[in-house]
C-alpha cells in the first residue's frame, strides 16, 4: 500500500459511523500509525477519558502500559515507531453492571486486515487483552487469558500478549508474579530492541 492509500485510509477510519446507532456517546474512532511503525499495540477500545481526549491510552491503563513497556509518552506517541490501534475504535459507553461495554464486533473485521496490509513494517504485535487475543490468536490461544499470556514464547516473534493494563491488573499480578519476573523483561527486550532500529 502506497503513502497516499494509507493516508487515505486513515482518514476513512476516523470518519467511520459504522457503529454510530450503537455508540451512546456517539463515533469517535481513536487510531494512530504510520507504515514506518514496527511495533503494533492493539487494546481494546477507547475509555471515557480516550473519547473526550482522542488521544489513545490517555489514562490509568496507559500509565500502567508505558511503566511494563518502559516508555516514556514522547517515545509511546511516536506513530512513525508504534502504532496504537484498538480492537473498537471508538468508546463503546459504560456497562451498568460495571466496566465498559466490550469493543464493538464489527470494527476489527471491517478495518484490521486494511490496516495491517498498510502497516507491513511491523515486527511485533502487542495483544494487550483478551479480546485481542482471542481475535488474532484464535484455536492457537490457550483457554484462558492467563494462559495464553503465561506462554507467551509460544507466539514470538510475531506476538506477545499482555493482559490489558486496568487496575484491576494490579491484583492479578500479586496472584501471577511470573509476568513481572518473566513476560515484562522479554516485553521491554523486544520493543526496546526494535525501537532502536527506527
Amino acid at each position: 500500500m502506497n503513502k497516499r492509500a494509507f493516508s487515505k485510509l486513515l482518514t476513512e477510519i476516523r470518519a467511520c459511523t459504522h457503529c454510530a446507532a450503537h455508540l451512546p456517546a456517539g463515533p469517535r474512532p481513536v487510531v494512530k500509525a504510520k507504515q514506518t511503525a514496527r511495533i503494533m499495540i492493539i487494546g481494546q477500545a477507547p475509555g471515557t477519558k480516550v473519547h473526550a481526549s482522542g488521544v489513545p491510552w490517555d489514562d490509568a491503563s496507559g500509565n500502567r502500559l508505558r511503566d511494563w513497556l518502559d516508555l516514556d509518552k514522547e517515545t509511546f506517541y511516536d506513530e512513525g515507531q508504534i502504532a496504537i490501534v484498538p480492537m473498537g475504535f471508538c468508546f463503546p459507553g459504560t456497562n451498568p453492571k460495571g466496566g465498559d461495554f466490550p469493543p464493538r464486533p464489527e470494527c476489527a473485521p471491517l478495518w484490521h486486515e486494511k490496516l495491517r496490509d498498510g502497516l507491513d513494517s511491523v515486527e511485533l504485535t502487542l495483544l494487550v487483552g483478551q479480546y485481542a487475543q482471542k481475535y488474532y490468536l484464535g484455536k492457537q490461544g490457550k483457554k484462558t487469558m492467563t494462559e495464553t499470556v503465561r506462554c507467551f514464547s509460544d507466539y514470538l516473534p510475531a506476538f506477545l500478549s499482555t493482559p490489558h493494563p486496568s487496575w484491576r491488573t494490579g491484583i492479578w499480578q500479586k496472584k501471577n508474579p511470573w509476568f513481572e519476573e518473566d513476560v515484562i523483561p522479554e516485553l521491554r527486550r523486544r520493543v526496546h530492541d526494535l525501537l532502536k532500529k527506527g
